[in-house]
């Protein structure tokens, strides 16, 4: 079983919005890259799935054991021109996370106001020590496989954060959403919102399959020494 969110707001527009939205000088088209960037994209997630087989299975026997069932969690997010994706995720909540939420209007203000909570009580002891290493996003993978996400890009938002990209929006609709990127490698949660959106604009004008592979490296040392990790 896997435990569900909708976004707040309808997504099925946003396709039609997407192209409204993206000069053709903006579509982020390189054609060799972007072929070698989707076949390695399927190579490496399908090696990394196997590889990781046995870390899906202990994390998802913690999981269950320690707050039960659906082991799995996927929400709506905003993918390439605008396109609505359900992306996969171990869950890290407590099962009734959401009536927490709904009884302390102070975390919702803060959620509406950066899209985070600095100190979440949602969060399940083990669900912290997978978002600190980012096991929780090991699913992602096959959001990768799918061609949802590519392992490295913008970071994947939800509906309403949209509007936070401003003038950014048809930079963000351009990509693919990354399973990492400069954000996850570059500070993570102690990075502004303002500074993320920076973080997917030099990505948008830099990405090249050596910059992607670089993007790979320090995402590991970054997960490894839990940098910005919450």
């Amino acid at each position: 079983m896997i435990e569900v969110k909708e976004s707040q707001s309808a997504a099925g527009s946003l396709m039609t919005e997407g192209h409204k939205l993206l000069p053709r000088s903006k579509r982020y088209h390189r054609g060799p890259y972007h072929v070698v960037k989707r076949i390695f994209d399927i190579v490496a997630s399908a090696i990394a799935l196997l590889l990781l087989f046995p870390v899906f299975l202990i994390v998802s026997i913690f999981v269950a054991f320690s707050s039960g069932f659906p082991v799995l969690f996927k929400q709506q997010r905003v993918g390439y021109l605008g396109k609505p994706f359900y992306i996969y995720k171990f869950r890290t909540r407590v099962r009734n996370a959401e009536d927490i939420f709904k009884g302390r209007p102070d975390l919702m203000e803060e959620y509406n106001r950066n899209f985070k909570i600095e100190h979440d009580p949602r969060i399940s002891k083990v669900g912290h020590f997978l978002r600190k290493y980012s096991l929780d996003e090991l699913p992602q993978l096959l959001n990768v496989i799918k061609g949802d996400m590519s392992l490295v890009g913008p970071r994947p938002i939800v509906v309403p954060e949209l509007a936070k990209y401003g003038d950014s929006q048809d930079m963000y609709l351009a990509m693919h959403p990354g399973c990492t990127g400069l954000w996850q490698c570059g500070g993570r949660s102690a990075t502004s919102y303002e500074e993320r959106i920076a973080l997917d604009r030099e990505y948008f004008e830099k990405a090249g399959l050596r910059f992607d592979l670089y993007i790979i490296f320090r995402t590991v040392i970054a997960i490894v020494t839990a940098r910005g990790a919450k």
